[in-house]
């Protein structure tokens, strides 16, 4: 591979990005906007704090509030770094670093694609498929940890196949970035130790299971020592990455993890991801619920997943070709691992996490195994035909035709998603905070006084004010909330009034919340003193 065939393929990343990037002001969902606005609060000095709450699984004290107890903090780090470089805070200084990681990604598809088959041709059809990313599309340009696991997976997927204290350096160090930037990132760290260690003991069968050199095989020894070196210099690269953030979530919660995480093995539904308060989130009351809702929640969980494997991730026409790449290259050691990652995330956001994993959570996570899948679709193609070619069903200029009818195919889809889901607006009414901003200021909100609202971050940094997400739960929760951070003022939405809370939106002559007015389906209320 050429170097222009690389940097054609990043400036067409890069126009692809920068075209969805027009149709999005703002980061536009929850994710993107806390990201953005941990970003905002370290380019501003305020460290990893923040004024919002989303959530309270970690049962927090008050504003501000320490930041990334439930996301990891990579993607706000690089938002950080774009506004300090640009010596600006808005949003498009903070996404600079993601428009440079989706022009990244094809590049490295297409290096990946090429060190399985040594062909030119088939390694740009690999990178044009992580030009045109279908489903992916639209989230690329955001503050997400999208782009981040695209480049990491793919850069771990390449390294994968090097050898040496280099190479196992390199591969800790990514699984720890891999974990800085989602939570599940240290199932990689596991997959890189059993890779070594399946790689070492098929070089060298002459191990002995009891640690005991065999006849004849003198060297056994210096293999196990090699293997215990390039172990602890996995280790050391991933310790060296993440370290720093295992203290200081040891400095301030007491635990190297985050609290309130092990919480989210209890919940009954999605909409309890924000109880108030989550000390209700228990073994007991999970299993009060019954096996036969247990079960089909996990089922559901399933459907969902392998939908996405196939519609989103296999991008329909993709994915058959892809199944056929993994068995054509099932010897090597990235398609075992990449397949092993897929089971793991599958079986954990399935069974351990089935609200999270069907919401998006598996969505997410698969976006490091995307670059193995786009550089096996075109070899799995290649297969197909080969052997149709064989039959004499085609001729030898199918292989062209087909090769571009797949990334047509991606193209297609990348074009409609985007017109379908950016174009006729992007965001999950946050553009609407603003003029709510200004009713509450003249229904006498102080100035840095919380409100109450669906999605905190969003309001935060669409408004400037500091927010607590409303709870899942009655009026009794929303007044617990109220009285505990200091947020007299509620906002519910109506797209956001489900479950408990759609009384409570509907109930504008309650004693206990006092209605103030309603604005674009958005109802006001005053928790009274």
């Amino acid at each position: 591979m050429k170097a222009r065939n690389y940097l054609l393929l990043a400036g067409l990343a890069c126009a692809v990005s920068l075209a969805v990037a027009h149709f999005q002001p703002f980061p536009g969902y929850l994710d993107s906007d806390y990201y953005f606005g941990g970003g905002v609060q370290l380019a501003a000095g305020h460290g990893f704090t923040e004024p919002y709450i989303w959530n309270y699984l970690d049962d927090p004290q008050g504003l501000p509030h320490p930041s990334h107890t439930y996301w990891m903090p990579l993607s706000s780090m690089i938002a950080a770094a774009g506004m300090v470089l640009t010596g600006q805070t808005s949003y498009a200084a903070g996404r600079l670093g993601f428009i440079a990681l989706a022009s990244l990604t094809p590049v490295i598809t297409a290096a990946l694609a090429f060190s399985f088959c040594r062909r030119r041709d088939l390694a740009m059809v690999s990178g044009a498929l992580a030009v045109f990313t279908g489903y992916y599309a639209p989230f690329l340009p955001v503050t997400d940890n999208y782009g981040p696991y695209l480049v990491l997976g793919g850069l771990l997927f390449l390294v994968l196949q090097m050898r040496g204290s280099p190479a196992s350096l390199a591969l800790g160090a990514l699984a720890g970035f891999l974990t800085l930037a989602r939570s599940d990132g240290v199932m990689w760290l596991v997959l890189v130790l059993a890779a070594l260690a399946w790689r070492h003991l098929a070089a060298h069968p002459a191990w002995s299971p009891s640690g005991e050199a065999p006849e004849n095989s003198s060297g056994a020894g210096s293999h196990r020592d090699s293997m215990v070196l390039q172990v602890l210099l996995v280790l050391s690269a991933f310790l060296l990455v993440t370290g720093a953030w295992f203290w200081r979530n040891d400095a301030v919660f007491g635990t190297v993890l985050a609290p309130g995480g092990s919480r989210l093995l209890w919940l009954r539904s999605y909409d309890e991801t924000f109880l108030y308060p989550a000390s209700q989130l228990t073994f007991g009351r999970w299993l009060a619920q019954g096996w036969p809702a247990i079960v089909s929640t996990r089922l559901s969980a399933l459907r969902w997943n392998l939908l996405n494997s196939f519609a989103a991730q296999g991008e329909l026409v993709v994915a058959p070709f892809v199944l056929v790449g993994a068995w054509a290259y099932r010897r090597d050691l990235r398609v075992a691992v990449g397949c092993s990652a897929w089971l793991g995330l599958t079986l954990v956001m399935t069974i351990v996490f089935p609200f999270a994993g069907a919401r998006g959570g598996f969505f997410h996570s698969g976006a490091a195994l995307q670059p193995l899948w786009w550089a096996l679709a075109p070899l799995g193609l290649e297969v197909t035909i080969g052997a149709a070619r064989e039959r004499n069903w085609f001729t030898p200029r199918a292989f062209t035709v087909f090769r571009a009818a797949l990334v047509g195919a991606a193209v297609l889809m990348t074009a409609t998603i985007i017109v379908l889901r950016v174009v006729p607006g992007w965001g999950e009414g946050e553009r609407g905070y603003p003029k709510l901003d200004m009713k509450l200021i003249e229904l006498g909100i102080q100035p840095g006084e919380p409100v109450m609202v669906r999605n905190p971050p969003g309001y935060f940094i669409m408004t400037g004010r500091p927010a607590v997400v409303v709870p899942y739960g009655d009026a009794a929760a929303m007044i617990a909330v109220a009285r505990r951070y200091q947020a007299r003022y509620l906002l519910i939405e109506a797209v956001g009034a489900a479950g408990p809370i759609r009384s409570v939106y509907q109930d504008t002559s309650s004693p206990s919340l006092q209605f103030l007015g309603e604005i674009d389906g958005t109802r006001i209320f005053r928790v009274p003193p």
